[in-house]
């Protein structure tokens, strides 16, 4: 069995929505199952993530998928808390060969998005992931998926009513689904 963490904050419910959507997508793989840790406020303490519970789960797990909200161009504060919390897992390389992806939701179509899965990239290569983008063509497939065209992560936009367009959370277990495919290799 693959054991797959989709670890996220959510400001609005929003990242909330897909990472349940990512996690709906890795249960949907035999072998794979998933653990949903969401980042809150009160695990931080003077500015430190302090939730050692999550970062112990995020050790014993096949891969870790990241999820952030985009605020001013990059991951949400919390979320850079839990970042920097993971440090000591840096030096000991404890999360090095996991798999990796990443997703993020803002309210402007041109908010920056892509830096923020891009510093969910850079963070996972540091740790010595092995990253895992969407692999789906540029722009709309079949199904509409990817409806952003994004390659690096999943990148979606907050609908004018503050939720989550049906396609992003198509798109986001879609991203569940290739990285527990990944997870728990191919099929005979």
């Amino acid at each position: 069995m693959s054991r797959l963490a989709v670890v996220y904050h959510s400001a609005t419910g929003t990242t909330e929505i897909l990472a349940k959507a990512v996690a709906a997508g890795v249960h949907s793989v035999a072998g794979a199952e998933a653990a949903v840790l969401k980042i809150e406020g009160t695990d931080i303490d003077r500015g430190r993530y302090t939730n050692g519970e999550i970062m112990r789960q995020l050790d014993t797990c096949d891969g870790i998928l990241f999820g952030s909200p985009t605020f001013m161009g990059s991951v949400s504060a919390q979320f850079k808390a839990f970042m920097d919390a993971s440090s000591d897992r840096y030096s000991e390389r404890a999360w090095a060969g996991k798999l990796a992806a990443g997703f993020t939701i803002g309210s402007s179509p041109s908010g920056d998005q892509l830096n923020c899965v891009q510093t969910l990239q850079v963070f996972a290569s540091q740790h010595g992931m092995l990253w895992a983008g969407i692999d789906l063509p540029t722009g709309w497939d079949s199904y509409g998926r990817n409806r952003m065209g994004a390659q690096s992560g999943l990148i979606a936009l907050q609908t004018d009513a503050g939720g989550v367009h049906r396609l992003d959370r198509l798109t986001a277990m879609y991203l569940g689904e290739r990285v527990a495919g990944l997870a728990t290799g191919p099929t005979s």
